[in-house]
């Protein structure tokens, strides 16, 4: 193998690109990932001490998004039309897997673009470097199958982090009720017990606390109860929160006990997610028989069956070769 790369300059040059291009993805995550944790660090300093949540949003989104932006708008300026045609559809699939960004849907355009290009370039690079022969069929059928792999597997990744997103969110909620309800009996209000409750659970469930600082800071900008509850609800996209948000509403306008709401609804959710982990354990023995059979199973049957075959091949078969 090693002599082959080292005669073939198109084969080594290659692999060169492919590591080169490896090295620099994991620098820039690496880098973002760090510059990601101080920007997060230097705002929650600025909370601390100032109380300015807004700002400090403003500021860390400001810091994230801006370069990416520009490269963005740069792109598009060049002539290539980054927009998509369901524009709506995919901005809140993005916000849904987390992508808060404005420029979010079309940097998921220009990724897929980008990889039904790449995907089938790596293809014929590597077919050409082995020295294969490639034929118009085969550049046709692999070809395709790369340029479709490049165009769906954002799509899966997207909704893949979407699905865990709303996962984490809905396992997290019904202790962010037990405190809400611990707060509103010690007689806060209910915007008051959204924002203890949002500051407290930053390090225990972050997408949980995101999602009632930001209904927080609507209320506190003059939006409505009923029109905060129900953006957080749309933004969640979550069947559970989305009834808890009709329920305070309906409570609000009825002028029941917001109390005694969040008790018989945080006794519910915690009921829906006792019976959902009690699912997935029933599903546990049905996934595992799947290896046992694929693997052990052969296995077993050979183990027993080998003992039987040898004295069948030792006595059985020259017996019967004898009496012929």
């Amino acid at each position: 193998m090693l002599p082959m790369i080292a005669s073939n300059p198109l084969l080594r040059s290659a692999i060169l690109a492919v590591l080169f291009i490896a090295v620099v993805g994991v620098c820039l995550i690496l880098l973002r990932a760090v510059a990601r944790r101080g920007v997060v660090r230097r705002e929650l300093r600025a909370i601390a001490s100032s109380g300015r949540e807004a700002n400090g949003r403003q500021s860390l989104r400001a810091a994230n998004n801006d370069a990416l932006t520009r490269m963005i708008d740069r792109i598009e300026r060049s002539g290539l039309n980054l927009t998509d045609t369901k524009s709506d559809a995919l901005r809140a699939r993005m916000v849904a897997a987390g992508f808060e960004s404005p420029a979010a849907p079309r940097l998921y355009t220009l990724i897929r673009l980008a990889l039904v290009i790449v995907l089938p370039t790596i293809f014929v690079l590597f077919t050409l470097a082995g020295g294969n022969t490639l034929s118009f069929l085969k550049l046709y059928i692999f070809g395709s199958i790369t340029a479709a792999a490049g165009l769906f597997l954002p799509a899966l990744f997207v909704r893949a982090k979407a699905d865990r997103r709303r996962e984490a969110i809905t396992n997290g909620f019904p202790d962010s009720l037990d405190l809400m309800l611990v707060c509103v009996e010690a007689g806060l209000g209910l915007e008051a017990a959204l924002d203890r409750v949002g500051r407290e659970m930053v390090g225990s469930q972050p997408l949980v606390a995101r999602m009632l600082n930001t209904a927080t800071l609507q209320l506190r900008a003059g939006a409505s109860r009923e029109t905060a509850l129900r953006r957080m609800a749309d933004a969640a996209g979550i069947d559970e929160i989305r009834s808890f948000s009709a329920l305070l509403i309906q409570s609000d306008k009825l002028g029941s006990s917001i109390a005694t709401t969040l008790r018989v609804y945080a006794s519910e959710m915690r009921e829906r997610r006792r019976l959902r982990a009690e699912e997935k354990a029933h599903r546990i023995p049905v996934l595992i028989s799947i290896p046992l059979v694929t693997c052990m199973l052969p296995v077993m049957i050979g183990v027993l069956m080998l003992p039987t075959s040898i004295q069948v091949v030792r006595h059985l078969l020259p017996a019967m070769a004898g009496k012929r």
